[in-house]
């Protein structure tokens, strides 16, 4: 196998790595009143997860 020939620097390999922060956060629609929120999470806006309330949320 190939070997690299120097060390790769701290700095680069950060800066490979900090470009994909800079991706757009992947938002799930909500069915019932059609907000934007993240996958997985409960939807701030209404309170719901899956289906079901599980916070109350005051409008």
């Amino acid at each position: 196998m190939a070997q690299p020939k120097r060390k790769q620097s701290k700095q680069r390999s950060r800066k490979r790595r900090g470009a994909n922060r800079f991706e757009a956060p992947q938002l799930s629609k909500d069915p019932t009143d059609g907000t934007a929120f993240m996958p997985h999470r409960v939807n701030p806006n209404n309170g719901m997860y899956r289906g079901r309330q599980v916070l109350e949320v005051s409008v």
